[in-house]
């Protein structure tokens, strides 16, 4: 028997709940390679865009700087458009500060959502698998009390075998969805450090040019 006839008759013999089990997992496993693509593309984009300004940055450049953010779909083109946008009304650096926060706070929702999905799919697909080992089981013994007494044990043992199966498939799809979760919340919370690193990076070359061009008394 080959695993493909294997695998079939797994889901055979355990129940209609294996078909739920298998329905969150092609959605979770949906969500989890969108998002995979996402934050990959983003982080991409991010350290391509930011290694293209930081050089007008440290040279004073700030309109071909803002030129290049405002063409730009990345994330940090984002924030450092507004930073450049808020310095033509105030040159505080709070000020220029809550601007590109402002950003941030509208970039990193984008950045985490549906990630969450993967752990809530991850506990519901556990107690789906547990569900149909339970009625499993209820069937198995209900069966058992109609049969002759020396099929007794070789049926209870099979209808046993086969409520298991839920369980099993259930801990085999919720143990990658947590270790998927727990990697694209760590893509994430990156690429956010990297944000944040770029916006101090960015205040600190705005001040230290400030500076600068302000004649010594």
């Amino acid at each position: 028997m080959s695993a493909f006839d294997i695998a079939v008759k797994f889901v055979q013999d355990s129940g209609m709940f294996i078909y739920i089990s298998m329905l969150i997992m092609t959605i979770g496993l949906s969500i989890a390679i969108e998002r995979f693509v996402v934050l990959s593309r983003t982080r991409s984009e991010n350290r391509k865009l930011w290694d293209q300004m930081a050089p007008m940055l440290q040279g004073g450049r700030f309109k071909d700087v803002q030129q290049v953010a405002a063409a730009s779909d990345a994330a940090i083109g984002k924030i450092v458009h507004n930073g450049l946008a808020r310095m033509h009304s105030a040159r505080r650096r709070e000020d220029i500060d809550a601007a590109m926060e402002e950003g941030m706070m509208e970039i990193v929702p984008r950045l985490e959502k549906r990630t969450h999905y993967i752990a809530t799919f991850a506990n519901v697909i556990t107690l789906v698998g547990l569900l149909g080992t339970i009625i499993g089981l209820i069937k198995g013994f209900t069966a058992v009390a109609a049969v002759d007494p020396a099929s007794k044990a070789e049926l209870l043992s099979a209808s046993i075998s086969i409520a298991m199966n839920n369980t099993a498939f259930a801990l085999m799809v919720a143990i990658p969805f947590l270790l998927i979760h727990a990697f694209l919340q760590a893509r994430t919370s990156e690429i956010v450090d990297g944000l944040e690193a770029a916006k101090i990076s960015f205040l600190n070359t705005v001040q230290r040019l400030a500076a600068e061009s302000t004649p010594a008394r």
